[in-house]
This record gives C-alpha cells, sequence and structure tokens, in this order.
C-alpha cells in the first residue's frame, strides 16, 4: 500500500483543486472549461471517496490499537475496542483491494460510444435468425441501462434474419461493457424449419468498436472512393428509387463501409464516414498494441473476432461463456437484454488478471 500513497495524495490535491475552480464563476462562466473540469473530477470522485474511506478505517484501527496498548480498560469497554480493532482492519483491507482496481490503467475508450456490427456466420438462415436475435438482445440491454442506440445499416434475409447489421450505441460506459461482446457467438437449437428435431450449430460475429472521434482520426479525402447506388430489401428488392445507398472504400486500408438505411445520401455517407473512422482508429490501436507488450489486453477482453466467447444453447436453456467457464441457465432472460451477471463476471476476471499482471511485474 505504501507505494500508492504519493499517488493518492496527488490525486486528492488536484480533486480538491478542480472543487475550489468548479465553484468559481469565471470558470462557470466558460462551458467548454466547465465541462472538461466536471468530466475530471466526475472521474476522479470514486477513487477520492474510497482512499477518504480508507484513511478513516486506518484512523479507527490506529486508535482502537492504541487504546489496547495502553490497557487498564475493563471487560466491556475492552471487548468494544477489539471488535473495532476487527471491523476497521476488514474495512481497510476492503477498500485497499477497491484502491488497487481503481488505479489500474484505464482503457482510454472506456468512455466513448461504440459502434457494434453483427454479423451471421455458418449455418444460413439459422445465423441470419441469430444474428437478428443478438441485434434484438443488445438494443434491450441498451435500453435497461438507458443508453440510446442509432440503426447505421441493415441487409435483412427474406425471413426475418439479419445478413449483417451496424449500430451506434450512445451512453455514459457503453464501451466499457459491451467491449467483452467481441467474437464468435455460437448458438445450438432446432430450426423453426427442421422438421426431424435436430439441433443445428450456426455462428454470428460480433464486432464492438469504440466510436472515433474526428480530431482522432484524420481521412485525406484523396484515399476514398465513394459509390451511389440504390438501396435495397431483403431479397434485393429495391425499397428506393434514388442512388441514397453509399459504398465508401478507403483505399489505403482497402476497408469497405456501406450505408443505405437513411433515404437521404448525406445522412447515409456521413453514418458510412463514423463506422469508418472507428475501423480505422480500432486499426491503429491494435497496431500500437502489438509494438508495446507491456499494453497487450487481457484474455479476457482481447477483443478477437475469430475467438469463439459465448455458446447459447436453447434445448438445455444455458448460456456458457467459454473465457472464464461461466455457465448460466437463463437464457430467456439473456435474449431479453439481461446481461448484466455475464458483463459483472467478465469485467471482475479482467480486473484479477490485470491485478495479477500488475504485482507480478512490481
Amino acid at each position: 500500500m505504501a507505494g500508492f500513497l504519493e499517488q493518492l495524495s496527488g490525486v486528492e490535491l488536484r480533486y480538491e483543486e478542480m472543487t475550489h475552480l468548479l465553484s468559481q464563476p469565471e470558470v462557470a462562466g466558460d462551458s467548454q472549461r466547465y465541462a472538461a473540469l466536471m468530466k475530471e473530477y466526475t472521474a476522479l470522485s470514486p477513487l477520492v471517496e474510497c482512499w477518504r474511506a480508507y484513511r478513516k478505517a486506518e484512523d479507527a484501527c490506529r486508535e482502537a490499537r492504541e487504546l489496547l496498548d495502553q490497557g487498564g480498560l475493563d471487560r466491556d469497554f475492552r471487548e468494544m475496542v477489539e471488535e473495532e480493532l476487527v471491523t476497521s482492519r476488514a474495512a481497510m483491507e476492503e477498500k485497499e483491494q477497491e484502491l488497487k482496481i481503481l488505479l489500474l490503467p484505464k482503457d482510454p475508450n472506456d468512455g466513448k460510444n461504440v459502434i457494434m456490427e453483427i454479423r451471421a456466420g455458418a449455418g444460413g438462415e439459422e445465423a441470419a435468425l441469430f444474428a437478428n436475435s443478438l441485434y434484438r438482445m443488445y438494443s434491450m440491454y441498451a435500453q435497461r441501462l438507458g443508453w440510446q442506440t442509432e440503426l447505421l445499416n441493415l441487409n435483412e434475409t427474406e425471413l426475418g434474419g439479419i445478413k449483417e447489421v451496424s449500430f451506434s450505441v450512445l451512453g455514459d460506459g457503453a464501451y466499457s461493457r459491451l467491449k467483452y461482446e467481441s467474437g464468435v457467438h455460437r448458438v445450438q437449437r432446432v430450426p423453426e424449419t427442421e422438421t426431424q428435431g435436430r439441433i443445428h450449430t450456426s455462428t454470428v460475429t460480433v464486432a464492438v468498436l469504440a466510436e472515433a472521434e474526428e480530431v482522432e482520426v484524420q481521412i485525406d479525402p484523396k484515399d476514398l472512393k465513394i459509390d451511389t447506388y440504390r438501396s435495397s430489401g431483403a431479397g434485393g428488392q429495391h425499397i428506393n428509387k434514388t442512388e441514397s445507398a453509399i459504398r465508401i472504400t478507403h483505399l489505403p486500408t482497402g476497408l469497405v463501409v456501406e450505408c443505405q438505411d437513411e433515404r437521404s445520401q448525406y445522412k447515409n455517407k456521413d453514418k458510412a464516414m463514423r463506422v469508418l473512422r472507428s475501423r480505422l482508429l480500432e486499426r491503429s490501436q491494435e497496431a500500437q498494441e502489438r509494438e508495446i507488450a507491456s499494453a497487450r489486453r487481457s484474455q479476457v477482453g482481447t477483443g478477437d473476432r475469430s475467438e469463439r466467447i459465448r455458446t447459447y444453447n436453447f434445448p438445455q436453456g444455458r448460456v456458457s461463456d467459454h473465457r472464464i467457464g461461466l455457465t448460466l441457465y437463463k437464457i430467456d432472460a439473456i435474449m431479453d437484454g439481461d446481461l448484466a451477471e455475464i458483463t459483472e463476471a467478465l469485467i471482475t476476471a479482467d480486473q484479477a488478471e490485470k491485478l495479477r499482471t500488475q504485482s507480478e511485474n512490481e
């Protein structure tokens, strides 16, 4: 704990400085500065509150120990002091663990909004139907947390499935919780079209991108090839007689983004550019992580799209996350957006691995 003292004292001084600044009229009158300070203040609040609770428990522990060392206490009072000593020690240990987690290096993307891309994989129409189920699941999860979703692009099948869909999720902590969803999701169930009751296995790929700001990713217009075409519905049926759909190709990387959800060509281009920026940011960050070994992501949060992360077995009513060995028998609730238990378990496992890595490097 001694190694944290100087860092925590500095954080508390900065917190007190921000408290003072936020009360100043000249700061309140500068909306940009006020917003930046408030963001930093809000981010530091849990850490400072935990640090103060730790020191309070430490003071109580020291006072109890001093009283016991002095001796001469009557039996009832001594028992009360001994109980206080045990309680304050337990509180110190609890707060110390919380502080270690709060001091872990933050993922710079955790505060960002998200662009999610869901694509049907192996399994034909059954995979497309499950892609639709996952889109519904994430939409309902976002709704539970008070986040907003915005459809960016949708490619449906004639039977109500989804070949691919991209959508944004806007809300506090969206990336910090959804980033664990990247990878291959496998479904095992009896399709409605299956007459002999055989269980089929299909896969869907989920990609979670931190939405990039324009200032983070500079794109030269000369590097773009922009094509327009008529948007179409399931089975190729035209739903728009004007060429409002947009296809943008980033020539240096070969990345291709399409958007046809809006009737306005301008709006489709804007949405496609948001997706392109986010994909380019992901590429850039992945390259940096490969170069800097100390910044490698844990196994829980690799975000590798080829990694099979979860199985949804409908006949058994179970969902199994293979990264942490967690199995829950409440598939209906999960498909209705109840992802809290899975997400919390993944966050806890991720934090535990980071703490272990940190202690090994000390």
